[in-house]
């Protein structure tokens, strides 16, 4: 089935959910319907509004397998990073399927771990913002002192079940015609040999190419206004830490929609 230009609904309402249908060149198995949250960056207010909704949409339209899955980056820039990883970590019991990658931020906040002068760049990207969501004095770091002060605090205080929930996180899955994965993939590679780095930091070369990547990737990490559904990707990083709209793509057949909350 071809991909439809138009979108069925209107625009964001501030406070309510919008919802935008339209259908891929891609399917799921039967019975699965899929919910791909973008980039929350420390938004656990949006993350909890996005929960909320999807749990209504199930109520709603009650499918035999739910599954969600978070496409990377729940850390840096917002305010709140520490409660959105420990809530991901220990969600469930509501009858959903989760699962998790990693995304470019996972990997940089997992790297500072053993390197405490990687401070000096991933505070250029929120990394002082998660500093601080799991209790560390930031002030010092902000005149660029006390890094290693910095880096003692935040090991101490940094929980060992949020180092191993982060450390399993894989970068790529695939289900049906889909691949999920954080940044995006390179074209040309076949799915199955995709280089990490690629798979979490990769921009322009896969943004800009337009022919079939093999499956239709799903992802996220470059921020857009409005998600964005072309033939061979979706986007649904609508920049929740900047914009306020956290957004899911729903994925059901050859059905594509897409929740976004304010």
């Amino acid at each position: 089935m071809g991909f439809l230009s138009r979108w069925l609904g209107g625009g964001d309402v501030a406070g309510k959910p919008a919802v935008r249908r339209g259908h891929a060149s891609a399917s799921l198995p039967d019975g699965m319907r899929v919910y791909a949250i973008g980039d929350i960056h420390g938004r656990y207010d949006l993350l909890m509004r996005l929960e909320q909704r999807i749990r209504e949409d199930l109520g709603e339209r009650p499918v035999p397998r739910a599954l969600t899955i978070y496409l990377g980056d729940f850390v840096d820039r917002g305010p709140d990073s520490r409660r959105v990883v420990e809530y991901l970590r220990t969600a469930g019991g509501d009858g959903i399927e989760r699962l998790f990658l990693r995304g470019n931020h996972e990997e940089t906040l997992l790297e500072y771990l053993s390197d405490p002068q990687l401070i000096l760049s991933w505070k250029k990207f929120g990394g002082l913002e998660t500093l601080f969501s799991y209790g560390v004095d930031v002030r010092d770091l902000m005149r660029g002192e006390g890094v290693e002060k910095a880096h003692a605090a935040f090991s101490a205080s940094f929980p060992n079940e949020h180092l191993d929930f982060m450390e399993k996180l894989p970068p790529i899955l695939s289900i049906g015609d889909y691949c999920f994965v954080h940044a995006g993939v390179k074209p040309g590679v076949p799915i199955d040999r995709q280089r990490p780095a690629d798979l979490l930091w990769i921009r322009e070369e896969f943004l800009h190419h337009e022919g079939s990547f093999g499956k239709v990737v799903v992802h996220g990490h470059t921020p857009t206004d409005t998600p964005t559904h072309l033939p061979n990707r979706i986007n649904v990083d609508t920049g929740a830490y900047l914009t306020g709209k956290l957004t899911a793509a729903v994925l059901e057949g050859e059905d594509v929609a897409f929740i976004s909350v304010t």
